[in-house]
C-alpha cells in the first residue's frame, strides 16, 4: 500500500490535515494523486541536493504529466482534469532553471505526510493503551457535552414558555377589550375587573419566572463559557504550542468548534427572546411591570457573554511555516510563508463575509533594537467554508512574504535589550469584523512568537529558540522572553528532547538514553528531577574539548536519524545514547559477535558507530569500535549495507564479518536484512557477471579493550582524545579517499594498520604486527605474468597512457581463463582499485 493510499484511509481528524495540506499551491493534489507510485518510488531528498537528478526527474515528471493527459484525453468525463494537468504543466516549467527547488517542495510535502501517518500511529497506540490522561481529557469532554444538552433542553423549554407567555398575554388582552366594549351591569363589570386582575396576575408571574428562567440559564451559560475559554481552549493552545516542537499531541479543532457554535447558537436564542419580550412590552405593559427592570441588565449580560465567546473563538489554526522550514515558527525575509486561521463558530449566513486582514505585530518591533517587518503578498482574505473539508469557517494565506523594513538611522546596532537576530520574537497579527444578528464584534488574533531570519545559515539557531520558548513559556505575548530566559528542568528538557527524536524518527528517546544524557550534562546523581539546564548551556556554550554546543550535537544526531536512521531509530535497532563504561558492561557478557549501535559524542554534525565484543583464546572479551560514520558516508552506502558487508582480515588474508548478533541476542540478518540493498536472484541483472562487493575491510589482530575501569559519557569522564584523532572520542576507521568502501583485493599494509584502533583507556593505540605481504588468490596467481606491467612501468614512460592503451587493446582477455571456486565469489573479486582510481568503469568479465 502506497503512502497516498494511507493517508485516505486514515481518520476524520488526520485526513483533514492531510486535505489541509494539500491547499497549498506548490504542489497540486491531482498530481500527488495520479502520479502517487511514480512520486514515491524517487529520492526526491537526494534530488534536491543533487543537480543532476534533480533535472532528470523534472524531465520524467513533465513526461508522466503529458501521458496522464493524453489518458484524459481518451476518457469522454476528464474534460476538467485534462484542463488542469495542462495547467499543472505549464506552472511547474517554471522551476527549468532550478528543479532542485521543484525537489525540494516535493520532498517537504513527502515529509509532511510521513509526520501525519505517525502522528494517526501514535494516536491509535494511544487508544488502544488507554493511557491515562486522555482518560481524563474525555471525562472533561464529557462534562462540557452534558452541560451543552442542558443548556440545549434549557433552551427548548423557554422556547415552550415564550409561546405560553404570548398567549397568556393574548388572552389577557382580548378580555380586556372586551370588557371596555361590553355593556353591562356594574356587578358585571365587577366581576370581570376581578377575572382580568387574576389574569394580569398570573401573566405578572409568568414574566418573572421567565425572566428568572433566562438568568438562570445566564449563570449556567457563564459557567460553561468560562470552561470552554480558559480551560478547554487554553488546553488546546497549549497542545498546539508543543506541538510545534513535535509533541505528538491532537490539535484538531473538531470539538472546540461543535461546543463554540452550540453555546453561541443558544445565547443567539437568549438575545431573540429579549427581543421578544420587548415587542409583548410594546404591545401590553402594566405598573411594575418586570420586564422594563429586569431586561436591559439581562441584555447587558448576554452581549457580554456573546462577545467573549466569539472574539476566543476567532483562532490560528496552522501556526506560521516555510514550505521547506526546519519546523513551524521560524520565517525567513523574502520567502514566502503559510498560515491559516478559522472562526470557531460556524454560520452559513457568514460564508464569505467577513474580511480578514494580516499584518505584523509591531509592538515587539517598538522594543529598541529590534527589526521592524512590513508583510507582503494576499493581506485580505475572506472567511469561507470552501477552503475546509468539513465546513470550517477558514481563512488560508498561503503566499505571504516577510520584508525588513527600511532603518534610516540608529538600526541594530542600539538596542536596550542584548539579544541575538534569532532571539528577538515577533508575532503575526489578524484582525476581521464580526456583524451578525445586531451584535458587532471587532475580532483579533495572534500567532505564536516567530523567529525571523535571513538566511539559512541561522535555521538551527532559530529552531533552538523556538524550542525554548515552547518548551518554557504558555505566555506568546511575551516577546522579550529572552531578556531574562529561565532555565529547564531535566524533565521538561528530556521530555523536548524525546519529541525530537520522535517527529525526526517514529520513537521517542527512553528511560535508558535519557539517563545516558542527564549523567552527560550534570554527572552521576540520585535523582535529576531538580536539575537545571540555562538557556547558555543549551545553545551557547561549547561542551567541555569540544568546539559545539550541546544543541549543536543534537541537532547534528537528530538529522542523521531524520535523513538516514529513521527506520532504524524506530525499530529500536540503535541503542543510540549509551556511555562507553556501559556499552562494555553489556557487551563483554555477551557472545562473541555481539554489536551494538550508539552515536557519536565527539562529531559535530552528527555520527554514528558500531562495537563489537570479540574474545582472546584466554576468554578474555574485548570490545573493539569503528570510526563513526557521519552523513557524508551515509549517503553513499546505508548503514544496514554497511554492516551486512563489514569484514576483518584474519589468518591468511581471509576477511570475515565479526558482527553476528544485534544486542542483546537478535541474529544480525534477522535485525536488519529487511532493509539490504543488494539484489538476489532473478532481480539482479548482473548475476551473470562476475560478482564483486564493497566491503569494510580491517585486519585481525588489534589490540581490544580488556576488562578494567569503566568511564561514562559525563564530561569528567571522557576518555581521552588518540593521538591519531585529537578531540573525537571514537575510534577511528580510516578509509581510502575518504571513502567508507574498500575492496578486499585493494587495502595495503599501511592503511590496515590504521583501520581498527583500540577502544582501551590508552592515549596511544598500539600498531598492528607487520602482516604478510598481499598476494593474490591462486586462481589469478595462474593467469597473471609477474612482468605483465614491466614495461609499462619502466622509468620515462607515462603510466596513466600506457594504462590507458592497455585497457583499450581488443586482446586483454586474451589468455586469461577466470576459475572462481564458489566459496570465494562473495568475498574476493578483481583488483579494480587502480582502474576505479583513474575513472575507467569496471568492466564485468563473461566466463
Amino acid at each position: 500500500m502506497t503512502q497516498w493510499e494511507r493517508l485516505q484511509q486514515l481518520d476524520t481528524v488526520y485526513s483533514q490535515r492531510a486535505s489541509d495540506l494539500y491547499n497549498r499551491d506548490e504542489f497540486p493534489m491531482e498530481v500527488r494523486h495520479y502520479l502517487s507510485h511514480w512520486i514515491e518510488g524517487q529520492d526526491w531528498e537526494r534530488a534536491s541536493r543533487d543537480s543532476s537528478q534533480a533535472a532528470f526527474l523534472f524531465q520524467v515528471l513533465l513526461e508522466n504529466l503529458d501521458n496522464q493527459f493524453s489518458r484524459f484525453a481518451q476518457e469522454k468525463d476528464s474534460f476538467l482534469l485534462q484542463r488542469n494537468f495542462r495547467r499543472y504543466k505549464q506552472n511547474f516549467q517554471k522551476y527549468q532553471e532550478e528543479p532542485y527547488t521543484l525537489a525540494s517542495i516535493i520532498n517537504w510535502f513527502l515529509v509532511k505526510e510521513r509526520e501525519i501517518l505517525n502522528d494517526a500511529e501514535l494516536a491509535q497506540q494511544v487508544q488502544t493503551l488507554q493511557v491515562q490522561p486522555t482518560a481524563m481529557e474525555l471525562e472533561s469532554q464529557r462534562k462540557v457535552e452534558k452541560s451543552l444538552k442542558d443548556l440545549k433542553t434549557k433552551v427548548e423549554v423557554m422556547e415552550h414558555s415564550i409561546r405560553c407567555l404570548e398567549e397568556q398575554q393574548d388572552e389577557f388582552d382580548f378580555k380586556y377589550q372586551t370588557h371596555l366594549m361590553d355593556c353591562c351591569t356594574e356587578e358585571e363589570k365587577k366581576m370581570q375587573a376581578e377575572g382580568l386582575q387574576k389574569l394580569l396576575n398570573a401573566l405578572d408571574k409568568c414574566r418573572k419566572n421567565f425572566l428568572s428562567e433566562i438568568s438562570t440559564m445566564l449563570d449556567a451559560a457563564d459557567v460553561l463559557s468560562s470552561a470552554l475559554i480558559d480551560e478547554e481552549l487554553v488546553d488546546w493552545k497549549w497542545r498546539q504550542q508543543k506541538s510545534c516542537i513535535g509533541a505528538p499531541d491532537d490539535t484538531s479543532l473538531e470539538h472546540l468548534e461543535k461546543w463554540f457554535t452550540q453555546i453561541i447558537e443558544c445565547m443567539f436564542q437568549l438575545q431573540k427572546f429579549l427581543q421578544k419580550l420587548d415587542e409583548l412590552v410594546g404591545k401590553m405593559t402594566y405598573e411594575k411591570d418586570p420586564i422594563p427592570i429586569q431586561k436591559p441588565r439581562l441584555k447587558r449580560r448576554v452581549e457580554t457573554l456573546l462577545t467573549n465567546l466569539i472574539k476566543s473563538s476567532f483562532v490560528i489554526e496552522t501556526q506560521p511555516s516555510m514550505p521547506q522550514g526546519r519546523g513551524p515558527l521560524v520565517l525567513r525575509t523574502n520567502i514566502q510563508f503559510s498560515v491559516k486561521v478559522r472562526l470557531l463558530y460556524k454560520a452559513s449566513e457568514l460564508n464569505h463575509v467577513m474580511k480578514v486582514t494580516v499584518s505584523v505585530n509591531n509592538a515587539a518591533s517598538q522594543l529598541k533594537g529590534f527589526r521592524k517587518f512590513n508583510v507582503l503578498g494576499t493581506l485580505s482574505k475572506a472567511l469561507n467554508m470552501a477552503e475546509s473539508l468539513n465546513g470550517s469557517m477558514v481563512a488560508d494565506f498561503r503566499h505571504l512574504t516577510l520584508k525588513d523594513q527600511k532603518v534610516t538611522s540608529g538600526g541594530k546596532g542600539i538596542s536596550d535589550l542584548s539579544l541575538s537576530v534569532t532571539e528577538e520574537l515577533h508575532r503575526i497579527t489578524f484582525q476581521t469584523q464580526f456583524d451578525y444578528q445586531g451584535l458587532s464584534v471587532p475580532l483579533e488574533t495572534s500567532s505564536l512568537p516567530v523567529v525571523v531570519i535571513s538566511n539559512s545559515s541561522q535555521q538551527q539557531s532559530a529552531w533552538a529558540s523556538v524550542l525554548w520558548f515552547n518548551m518554557l513559556c504558555s505566555d506568546p505575548t511575551n516577546v522579550k522572553f529572552f531578556e531574562t530566559s529561565p532555565a529547564a528542568t531535566w524533565p521538561q528538557f528530556g521530555e523536548m528532547l524525546s519529541w525530537q527524536f520522535h517527529s525526526c524518527g517514529k520513537r521517542g528517546l527512553d528511560s535508558d538514553q535519557l539517563e545516558t544524557l542527564a549523567i552527560k550534562l550534570f554527572g552521576k546523581q540520585q535523582s535529576y528531577d531538580n536539575c537545571k539546564i540555562s538557556w547558555t548551556k543549551f545553545s551557547k556554550e561549547n561542551l567541555p574539548d569540544t568546539n559545539f554546543t550541546l544543541w549543536v550535537w543534537l541537532d547534528g544526531i537528530l538529522t542523521l536519524v531524520k535523513l538516514y536512521l529513521s527506520d532504524l531509530w524506530s525499530d529500536g535497532s540503535i541503542m543510540g545514547f549509551v556511555s562507553k563504561g556501559k556499552e562494555r558492561l553489556l557487551l563483554k557478557k555477551k557472545q562473541d559477535g555481539t554489536f551494538l549501535l550508539r552515536f557519536s559524542e565527539s562529531i559535530k554534525d552528527g555520527g554514528i558507530t558500531f562495537s563489537w565484543v570479540q574474545y582472546a583464546n584466554d576468554g578474555t572479551p574485548s570490545v573493539q569500535t569503528v570510526k563513526p560514520f557521519t552523513s557524508a558516508d551515509l549517503k553513499q552506502i546505508a548503514l544496514p549495507d554497511i554492516l551486512c558487508n563489514f569484514r576483518m582480515m584474519i589468518a591468511e588474508n581471509v576477511p570475515i564479518n565479526p558482527l553476528c548478533y544485534l544486542y542483546p541476542d537478535t541474529p544480525k540478518d534477522q535485525a536488519f536484512s529487511k532493509y539490504y540493498s543488494e539484489k538476489t536472484g532473478e532481480e539482479n541483472p548482473y548475476l551473470k557477471y562476475l560478482k564483486q562487493k564493497l566491503v569494510f575491510v580491517s585486519e585481525n589482530g588489534c589490540s581490544g579493550v580488556r576488562e578494567g575501569t569503566e568511564s561514562d559519557l559525563s564530561t569528567q569522564d571522557r576518555d581521552p582524545p588518540s593521538v591519531s584523532d585529537a578531540g573525537n572520542d571514537d575510534l577511528l576507521l580510516q578509509v581510502l579517499e575518504k571513502s567508507p568502501m574498500l575492496s578486499s583485493s585493494t587495502i595495503d599494509d599501511d592503511t590496515l594498520n590504521s583501520i581498527l584502533d583500540s577502544d582501551s583507556e590508552s592515549t596511544i593505540p598500539e600498531a598492528f604486527p607487520p602482516t604478510a605481504p598481499h598476494t593474490s588468490p591462486s586462481w589469478l596467481q595462474d593467469n597473471f605474468s609477474e612482468n605483465l606491467f614491466a614495461e609499462a612501468l619502466s622509468p620515462g614512460i607515462d603510466v596513466n597512457l600506457t594504462l590507458h592503451e592497455f585497457l583499450n587493446s581488443p586482446n586483454i582477455l586474451n589468455g586469461i581463463n577466470l576459475r572462481m571456486p564458489p566459496e570465494e565469489s562473495d568475498d574476493f573479486f578483481l583488483n579494480s582499485g587502480l582502474i576505479q582510481e583513474l575513472g575507467y568503469p569496471n568492466i564485468p568479465l563473461t566466463p
